[in-house]
């Protein structure tokens, strides 16, 4: 792939590009496009003229560039997460019935957990969750469960590389929500970032017992009912587990 008089390859530029739209955002102007993405103006139209003959971009009038349907096609219909979500789903609402309040499904990529569904009603409690939406893993009931069953060699390079940048955790207080939280067999975080909400969650195993997802919910902190909340997830949990190893034998 031809590299640009900076290095970087067309492949760079073109994630850069696709990188640029900021979240919930689906159209930008060019120019805006171009600043963001680090390209010449020229080079950015060139390439999204390119992107948009494939329909993963679309030009609009007035120098608008939005994201392409056949980008948002080929997502879904090739998502890795495309069986973890149709095996979660009806467990999913099912506890949501019960709940009426969000229900949450994630996976681990890098430190952070990658919300890949949520569901949520009117009259919900704030949930900063969204689906392609993360979060590190220290704030996150969902990253806890995640992290505290990984294999050792990643949980302790995990540990190695912590930091939190906004200075008020420490790696010590991580090792020790970890352990509560890989002794107990779900996560839970209280007011950490909405002061009025619990987060809730619990690993998702498949047959080998690896964790791949993180089942979890956010209500109210003042209508907790954490013996009532636990086995159901769980119970839930083990049936998304049983569900992906179904699919697998298909």
């Amino acid at each position: 792939m031809a590299n640009s008089a900076s290095g970087d390859s067309v492949v760079d530029r073109i994630v850069r590009i696709i990188e640029a739209f900021p979240e919930g955002s689906t159209s930008l102007q060019l120019s805006e496009l171009a600043d963001t993405a680090r390209l010449p103006l020229t080079t950015a139209h060139r390439l999204v003229r390119q992107l948009a003959d494939h329909g993963l971009l679309e030009l609009a009038s007035g120098g608008n560039v939005r994201l392409g349907l056949r980008l948002w096609e080929l997502v879904n219909r090739n998502s890795p997460t495309l069986a973890l979500r149709q095996a979660a789903l009806p467990f999913m609402e099912d506890i949501q019935q019960v709940l009426n309040q969000n229900v949450n499904l994630a996976v681990l990529d890098g430190w952070e957990a990658l919300f890949v569904e949520r569901l949520s009603r009117r009259g919900s409690v704030a949930n900063r969750a969204r689906v392609a939406g993360r979060m590190p893993v220290h704030i996150s009931s969902a990253g806890l469960a995640l992290m505290a069953n990984q294999p050792r060699g990643r949980l302790a390079d995990y540990l190695t590389q912590f930091s939190d940048p906004a200075g008020k955790v420490t790696a010590d207080v991580v090792r020790r929500l970890l352990a509560e939280t890989a002794q107990q067999g779900y996560a839970q975080l209280a007011g950490v970032v909405d002061p009025d909400t619990w987060g809730i969650a619990v690993p998702v195993m498949d047959g080998k017992r690896r964790t791949v997802a993180a089942l979890g919910v956010v209500v109210p902190l003042a209508e907790m009912r954490l013996q009532a909340l636990v086995p159901a997830l769980q119970t839930a949990a083990r049936g998304i587990g049983r569900q992906l190893g179904e699919q697998r034998k298909v």
